[in-house]
């Protein structure tokens, strides 16, 4: 009897210390969700390149950027954001020379003051983990860069409006799937990118001014935590599209853009290239890297002979092309 009592005892001292071990070990943390990105519709994405093409002249003060702007907003109407809301203000700085172009489609006499907005969609708004995606979708009111037509419209199928679709379409794709990424996500359009004279990299004195707007009222959006992360696009859907890490991304964000590349890798390995751009390049990004939040710019910079051209036109884009960098997207999203 006592041998028995007495091998009880060990057998519970054992089972007691089995479990203190247990507890004593670091959980392990759950594998990454193997998500499908197969919502994530390239057609629809072409279509929304196409009809902001409709728009025609989409730079500050023209009907075209207004028109842009309900659009977007109509689109996300259709989702599941919790909310869409206008960040708006007037943008009172120098215009400088050379505007005396604008204001062909205008609705007022273009000046020194233009009335901007950002908009700002998001998801899962319960997560106090976020992560920001964003674009701009004004763009630039003239091809100057075009030899034979420097005063006419620029179409700009692949310099912003690719931004624009990729953006809506990955919006539509998370309010299909069937469970929510482990972060909120708040998508961000962008507005005055190309500048106050609306010329992009044709004016000597560009920045940006809508990114820099949002990074100053950054605490309005965020009043507790800042994101953990941006992400920016601009020019994603060209047929020979080649996507290079940007310097000054590498620089604030390694880890993210390493994870981003990867999965762009193994989804398309002819779009995303591991070799660096040689320079840096200013864009949306640089804004928010200034208040500290980590970010990165995706940009397909190789667009020579179409760059701010008249033909910045549809047809050079690809929907096999666009869907894998919107594929890229929502994957890295559900990997955060």
């Amino acid at each position: 009897m006592l041998y028995r009592i007495l091998c009880l005892m060990i057998a519970l001292v054992a089972l007691a210390s089995s479990a203190c071990a247990d507890d004593a070990q670091p959980t392990t943390p759950p594998p990454p969700r193997n998500i499908s990105a197969g919502n994530w519709n390239g057609n629809r994405a072409m279509n929304d390149i196409a009809n902001q093409l409709t728009f025609g002249r989409r730079g500050l003060d023209t009907i075209g950027h207004e028109k842009t702007v309900v659009y977007i907003e109509s689109q996300l109407a259709k989702t599941k954001a919790s909310s869409v809301n206008g960040q708006q203000w007037i943008d009172t700085g120098e215009t400088g020379n050379g505007s005396s172009w604008l204001g062909w489609d205008a609705k007022k006499t273009h000046g020194p003051n233009h009335a901007m907005v950002n908009i700002v969609a998001r998801f899962f708004p319960d997560n106090p983990r976020r992560i920001i995606i964003g674009t701009h979708y004004d763009s630039i009111v003239r091809a100057y860069a075009d030899k034979n037509h420097p005063e006419a419209p620029m179409p700009g199928a692949n310099n912003s409006a690719s931004g624009v679709a990729l953006l809506l379409e990955t919006a539509r794709a998370l309010s299909a799937m069937k469970e929510p990424p482990p972060v909120g996500v708040d998508i961000i359009f962008f507005d005055g990118e190309e500048g106050p004279l609306s010329l992009g990299a044709g004016d000597r004195n560009w920045r940006a001014l809508g990114s820099p707007f949002f990074a100053q009222h950054l605490s309005d959006i965020y009043p507790d935590e800042k994101p953990e992360s941006a992400v920016l696009f601009d020019m994603v859907c060209y047929k020979n599209l080649k996507l290079r890490p940007e310097p000054s991304s590498v620089e604030a964000a390694k880890d993210k853009v390493e994870k981003f590349w990867n999965i762009g890798a193994s989804i398309s390995p002819s779009i995303f290239k591991a070799e660096p751009y040689p320079y840096k390049i200013e864009d949306d990004h640089d804004a928010l890297m200034s208040v500290g939040i980590p970010s990165f710019l995706v940009i397909g910079f190789e667009y020579d002979p179409w760059f701010n051209t008249t033909q910045d036109t549809i047809d050079k884009c690809s929907k096999t092309n666009i869907e894998a960098v919107g594929r890229t997207l929502l994957k890295y999203i559900y990997a955060q």
